[in-house]
């Protein structure tokens, strides 16, 4: 049985309540990955009621009006591969949504579409607490309204579904139907750093790193390249040969901050730089920013031997982050 239902809307105006310390619950974090190697938390919940935003340690990961926490996976052929959804902590299932499709986000509708959820479900664990779960893979759930769950539990897949452009799980925490910043339910209404405290989930929850300035995907591709064929893994078939007509190298890093740039570097089997660029520091913030660079293939061909790159994040001339990758003809 399909059971369609009204879930609170994703965007718009957002109360964060603080949990006073002998109410709170502990959670188990609800995607069976790894965060900073198969997953990233782009997202943390705003805390900022103005039409700005900032997230629980006052930096810019999070958007206005956003209610929770985005658990990202690198790519829809991760996806499809399946990720699997937890169960945050033992409940009831209040209710479920199954049948919309897995799609990228389109203008199409308002930002307070009671549909943005897409699929998901709505759990309630007692004594006031509720999660919700948002933007699961079509026809994956698990579980139906009125089944008992357990912490950790699988109850369905990372999908597209709803109002989303890229893969992964929004989860939402309410304490008496007001959103809980999971990662820092002791905040006061617009208040951030460090007065934030301990988080809710349980190990290895409590071990999850706050990661800006990460770098989600990197390689080298034969020409050009989208974050398209990123997103949907066609590079793995465009991985440059001896004959290529070139080498390129790209980089996709998400929770950029303004004045950050982008950095690449390709050197030859020799150690020789063959292209070598630092981009402009951003004017502003930027939750998601691709660039690529490369050189055509010389007349003489490409030689034999091992081709590496390093592709780093740059703030005021200090490297942030940092990835080396290498391939051999």
């Amino acid at each position: 049985m399909k059971l369609h239902f009204i879930l609170w809307p994703l965007f718009g105006a957002v109360l964060v309540n603080p949990a006073k310390a002998d109410e709170r619950i502990a959670l188990t974090f609800p995607v069976a990955c790894v965060v900073g190697e198969t997953c990233v938390i782009q997202n943390y919940v705003d805390h900022d009621s103005s039409t700005d935003w900032r997230d629980f340690t006052c930096g810019a990961m999070s958007y206005d009006g956003h209610d929770g926490t985005d658990i990202r996976i690198p790519t829809l052929e991760a996806q499809r591969n399946g990720v699997g959804v937890l169960a945050a902590a033992d409940g009831t299932v209040l209710r479920t949504r199954t049948d919309m499709p897995d799609k990228a986000l389109t203008d199409d509708g308002s930002d307070v579409d009671p549909r943005a959820c897409g699929n998901g479900l709505v759990i309630d664990h007692g004594n006031g607490w509720e999660t919700q779960y948002c933007h699961m893979a079509q026809g994956s759930l698990l579980v139906r309204q009125g089944d008992r769950v357990k912490s950790g539990q699988r109850v369905g897949l990372i999908g597209l579904s709803g109002r989303t452009s890229f893969p992964h799980l929004h989860l939402t925490v309410r304490h008496d139907g007001k959103v809980v910043d999971p990662f820092a339910p002791n905040l006061a209404p617009d208040a951030c750093g460090a007065a934030a405290g301990g988080g809710l989930f349980e190990a290895p929850g409590r071990s999850v790193p706050y990661l800006d300035r990460f770098i989600l995907n990197t390689g080298f591709a034969d020409g050009p390249v989208t974050a398209v064929e990123i997103e949907n893994g066609q590079l793995d078939a465009r991985k440059p040969k001896p004959q290529s007509d070139a080498l390129v190298i790209y980089l996709r890093a998400i929770g950029l901050k303004a004045g950050d740039a982008l950095s690449m570097v390709l050197v030859d089997p020799d150690g020789a730089v063959l292209v070598q660029k630092v981009f402009d520091p951003l004017d502003r913030p930027k939750a998601q920013f691709m660039q690529y660079i490369g050189r055509k293939r010389p007349a003489t061909g490409w030689k034999a031997g091992t081709y590496g790159a390093v592709l780093s994040i740059l703030s005021e001339g200090k490297r942030l982050a940092e990835k080396r990758i290498f391939i051999t003809f």
